[in-house]
């Protein structure tokens, strides 16, 4: 979508390069935490764990561990973090 239309950008497969804890607190600064976790996850759903119970350096652990609880996509534009929402990507770029 992004090539087609000329649009210069900077991929990161998280599955590679996972972010780290730091990285996911700094994240975490600018998006909440529950924005940013997965909850509907199979990954998640899997643990069998309660959301509700997850502290927020808990929450941070298990998204540096399992980037699949990271809700994508993650895109950075300027100054603005938009996380799990291609629409919201596409409207922001003009797409």
């Amino acid at each position: 979508m992004l090539l087609r239309k000329g649009i210069n950008f900077e991929e990161r497969d998280i599955f590679k390069d996972p972010f780290s804890e730091t990285e996911i607190m700094e994240l975490a600064g600018e998006i909440p935490l529950s924005e940013l976790f997965s909850w509907r996850s199979p990954v998640f759903k899997a643990m069998g764990s309660k959301g509700e119970s997850l502290d927020a350096k808990e929450l941070i652990r298990l998204m540096a561990t399992e980037p699949r609880l990271i809700r994508r996509p993650v895109v950075h534009m300027g100054n603005k973090w938009i996380v799990g929402n291609v629409k919201a990507v596409e409207k922001a770029l003009d797409i």
